[in-house]
């Protein structure tokens, strides 16, 4: 049984109908990650999301994070709300929690969706978020916050600003860091639910961001193909769908759970 890091997660609720349980990414949260397609998806489902530790109102952990807290977490929340069972998506890290989740409780998730994810970090990925809680931790904020552009940013995106631009979104970012960031960080380099894929019968869409510096479309398809039941759709962005194209995201996500 995993040691709790925190009482029970902030919690967010929307919408009405069949429910949708969400999984945030690293260094984000339901809002940042979610926020610019939730009046979307609550309009057809409950939407039911949790920050993880060091994220809007949830504590900063106390010891290091584990996946298998995050989903009980969630699934706590899903439980508080009276969803008996729901569809999940996770989001970057947040397919992890959410395959864990449906790995360790298959008869309360009908489907799953996981965008901009992984089962694993590869080399290049666990360096990037390496680098990035080595950054938070040192209190380079703002250097953090470029090299972040850097990897999350698709060229076409990243280019189509001015240095001074760049600059700015780098200095509006570093004021926005959770301060669990450099924990969630840390989790994204231990994170493997490999072991989770194969008996995943659920059906399930990987939304693969096609100009994703940091998790790589080839790592993205990779998960892909070790869930039996997965179907691939891809979205021309990098690591942000909901910042580049949250209205093409919203829509891939609502056509799958109207039809799985």
């Amino acid at each position: 049984m995993t040691t709790p890091s925190t009482a029970a997660f902030a919690r967010t609720v929307r919408g009405s109908g069949p429910g949708l349980l969400l999984a945030h990414g690293a260094g984000g949260g339901v809002e940042a990650n979610y926020g610019p397609i939730m009046e979307g998806l609550a309009a057809r489902h409950t939407v039911v999301g949790v920050d993880y530790p060091g994220t809007g109102a949830t504590p900063k952990a106390r010891i290091a994070l584990d996946v298998d807290e995050l989903a009980d977490q969630l699934l706590a929340a899903a439980d508080a709300e009276g969803l008996g069972t729901f569809a999940v998506s996770g989001y970057s890290l947040g397919g992890p929690v959410a395959i864990r989740l449906a790995a360790r409780h298959p008869e309360r998730v009908t489907s799953l969706v996981l965008s901009a994810s992984f089962a694993h970090a590869d080399t290049r990925a666990a360096l990037a978020a390496s680098l990035s809680q080595q950054l938070f931790a040192s209190g380079q904020h703002i250097l953090l916050a470029q090299y972040l552009n850097l990897m999350v940013l698709s060229e076409t995106t990243l280019n189509a600003l001015t240095s001074a631009q760049v600059q700015a979104t780098a200095e509006q970012l570093a004021r926005t860091f959770p301060a669990g960031t450099g924990d969630q960080f840390d989790l994204v380099r231990r994170v493997d639910v490999r072991d989770d894929l194969a008996g995943i019968a659920v059906p399930t869409l990987v939304v693969v961001t096609t100009a994703d510096p940091l998790i790589s479309p080839a790592l993205q398809r990779q998960l892909a193909a070790a869930i039996p039941t997965a179907e691939t759709a891809e979205l021309p962005t990098g690591h942000l769908p909901f910042a580049e194209r949250p209205q093409e995201w919203l829509e891939l996500i609502s056509d799958f759970l109207t039809r799985s």
